[in-house]
């Protein structure tokens, strides 16, 4: 064999027998038949929740509670010993709803030791429950193009309690689930309704808890150095700290130890097995009567499998079902400017070329702080213009990483002062007079201007805040919920109104668009041989869990964090191998990418390349904003690349190889095809040549010889 041939693979996991190896019963490929469903069982003893993918088991007599959570794929039980469905902290005592006692063997749960369980009478108690259908959480108005924009569809099972504890009289708690069709997702949260006729102190709810099979025996070993469950993913709407991943952003899952396990391997009863649902810092809000508290939503996703690429399948498929706002994916320029006449200029130049919004960029001068008539007035002009043009605006604002004044900055509750406590050194308090004047200016400017986009650079990262003078909290307990709290409602109204966001933070699931992919700016003063290698593997990085429109990346067509000549594109027309290039890497990826400078061209030539690209790129939106298999990581040493695959379009996968290397190379590449649908035969085009029709290896896959030119790229599409 040709040592200059390289068969690329990818692991697959299709030959285990933990998921349909037929991709005409794959949930990832095909349409599940089944619909949810809310079966009332063992005459009203207990109710199911069931979609076909799997099943959640809730006991409600004497009781409430979950005695089965079951993957219908893998036949999978995710419960080994039952546990109240909730926890709550009011008034400084804490509760626990629903739940039966009584079963003496931890490690696993039969069916006829249900009936023998009993409940606590200083517990919480189940009396009724409501089944309806799935609802938004908020007004999604979707005004950019997206690839889906469908809201999920399933039901909901509410399941009411009340307690007869007198210092508890008037407090009803509801425990609230949804599941959803076609994807083996069940969400759940709490909400306490004060109805005593005076406030409450709300101090802490722990919305899910459970029990669950250990993921490894470990006779000794600490729970952080051991392996959590695997084969569930939680993910939870109390997320932040700009790490643009959900795992570092997560401020809510807890993997608890059981020492009530006594027939566990660990020897000390420390094996992480107990999943609990939690904001670390509590809750800490005063709940006034006839008020309601809604806590923390989690969202959990089954998986069948242990391979990277399908889990990461598994978890875009959930955000682009349970929340479709993050397949809208703009065509956006980052302007550097608001001279009206450079704006207008850009404004006409997006049209020309296909763009269809321009973002005025950090840098640009752009305060929207500033809501004076004057300035309403300039914007609303701009505003107007652009959308003369078939073209939206929307401009930056920086909340975190300031600093304002000693009354308006975040107290550090160790030293008492504002004095680098924050989590970018100083930030302004979102609850302070200051946070709260901030989102109404914002509000007023966007409302009154008609932006369609925010870029918000620093939202609320989760500071805590010690001041016991700002109006909008008490002090150092309710800090971190209120300014959440305040956050997502800021961002749920603009998507009420249609306006896009752009935010570092995880705020996807209530509402955000984008977020990075992951980078490091200083990065982008490099070379333009290296960002071309760099961005193709902040592509191949960032996108394994997030889909591509869900990341966004960077190219400078200016100077950027300092840099030499051969960091920039401009003057555009002297590097268009280069700029088409970076272009090709993000469209064809799907992922767009801030084009920071005072224009997208300069000469005819330049203009005819980006409307070219933009074309190019529109003509496959659909296929290149799909699913992306990951073929090979970029390094410079050889060939990289990365396909598309969506088995519901024509273009069942799009293929794009690159080569970093001075000289053109042949390659052997291997393109796995399952997730594309694809069973027997495929047709494939390279640029848009002849199809040509090949047999499916037994897994799936196809050979390819490809020829891929010097420090260039070739694409391919793929058909049935």
């Amino acid at each position: 064999m040709n040592k200059l041939l390289v068969i690329a693979t990818v692991c697959l996991g299709i030959t285990t027998k933990t998921f349909a190896q037929n991709p005409s019963k794959d949930w990832l490929i095909a349409a599940i038949s089944d619909r949810s469903a809310v079966n009332v069982l063992n005459n009203g003893k207990a109710i199911e929740l069931n979609n076909g993918l799997l099943a959640r088991r809730i006991q409600l007599s004497p009781n409430a509670t979950t005695t089965s959570f079951k993957n219908l794929v893998t036949n999978e039980q995710f419960i080994r010993s039952v546990r109240p469905e909730a926890r709550v902290t009011i008034n400084g005592k804490t509760y626990n709803i629903g739940g039966l006692y009584g079963q003496k063997e931890q490690a696993y749960l039969l069916e006829e030791w249900i009936n023998q369980l009993t409940g606590k009478e200083q517990d919480f108690r189940y009396i009724r429950h409501e089944i309806g259908e799935v609802k938004p959480h908020f007004t999604w108005n979707c005004q950019t193009w997206a690839s889906n924009k469908k809201l999920p569809t399933g039901k909901s099972v509410n399941l009411f309690f009340t307690t007869s504890n007198p210092d508890l009289t008037g407090i009803e708690v509801v425990v609230h689930y949804e599941i959803y069709d076609g994807i083996p997702v069940l969400s759940k949260w709490v909400s306490v309704t004060n109805k005593s006729g005076k406030p409450v102190k709300i101090d802490q709810v722990v919305n899910e808890q459970m029990a669950m099979p250990e993921e490894e025996s470990a006779v000794v070993g600490k729970p952080e150095k051991m392996k959590k469950p695997q084969k569930i993913y939680i993910e939870n709407n109390f997320a932040f700290n700009n790490a643009m991943r959900y795992e570092l952003s997560d401020q809510a899952t807890h993997w608890k130890i059981d020492s009530s396990y006594t027939s566990q391997v660990n020897y000390n009863y420390e094996t992480p097995c107990v999943l609990e649902v939690y904001p670390d810092l509590g809750v800490g809000i005063e709940l006034p009567p006839t008020a309601t508290y809604t806590s923390i939503r989690s969202y959990e996703l089954l998986l069948d499998n242990y391979d990277r690429e399908r889990n990461g399948l598994a978890r875009r498929k959930m955000y682009r079902t349970l929340f479709p706002w993050i397949t809208q994916n703009p065509i956006f320029m980052h302007l550097i400017s608001t001279d009206p006449a450079t704006v207008k200029q850009v404004i006409d130049q997006c049209a020309e070329t296909g763009y269809e919004m321009v973002i005025l960029s950090f840098g640009s001068g752009l305060n929207m702080e500033d809501v004076s008539e004057a300035n309403i007035k300039k914007f609303k002009a701009l505003a107007d213009y652009a959308h003369s043009k078939g073209i939206k605006l929307g401009g930056y604002s920086l909340f975190s990483s300031r600093r304002i004044d000693d009354e308006t900055d975040v107290i550090d509750p160790v030293t008492g002062l504002p004095d680098k406590g924050a989590f970018f050194g100083h930030a302004p308090c979102l609850a302070s007079q200051w946070g709260i004047d901030y989102l109404k200016k914002l509000n007023k400017f966007i409302a009154e201007t008609g932006f369609d986009l925010l870029e918000h650079d620093g939202p609320y990262p989760g500071d805590v805040c010690a001041s016991t003078k700002h109006p909008g909290h008490k002090g150092l307990e309710d800090s971190q919920w209120v300014q959440m709290e305040m956050q997502k409602q800021f961002y749920q109204g603009l998507n009420a109104k249609g306006v896009y966001i752009n935010a570092p933070d995880w705020y996807f699931l209530d509402g955000s668009h984008k977020i990075g992919l992951g980078y490091r700016e200083v990065n982008f003063s490099l070379s333009r041989a290296q960002q071309k290698i760099l961005n193709r593997q902040n592509i191949y990085d960032g996108t394994w869990d997030k889909t591509p429109s869900m990341g966004w990346g960077f190219v400078p067509l200016t100077k950027y964090q300092g840099g030499k000549d051969d960091a920039i594109l401009e003057p555009l027309s002297e590097h268009l191998t280069d700029y088409k290039q970076l272009m090709i890497q993000y469209y064809g990826a799907g992922v767009q990418a801030c084009y920071r400078g005072p224009r997208l061209y300069d000469t005819d030539a330049t203009k005819t390349v980006v409307k070219e690209t933009i074309d190019w790129y529109k003509k496959y939106r659909d296929i290149l904003n799909s699913d992306i298999i990951h073929l090979r990581r970029p390094d410079g040493r050889d060939w990289d690349g990365i396909l598309h695959v969506n088995p519901d379009l024509n273009e069942k996968s799009f293929v794009l190889l690159y080569n970093p290397l001075k000289d053109a190379i042949k390659r052997q590449v291997k393109l796995p095809l399952y997730y594309a649908g694809l069973t027997d035969k495929a047709r494939v085009s390279i640029q848009e040549g002849k199809a040509v029709t090949y047999t499916l290896d037994r897994d799936y896959s196809i050979t390819l010889e490809v020829l891929i030119p010097a420090e260039g790229y070739t694409w391919m599409v793929v058909y049935k």
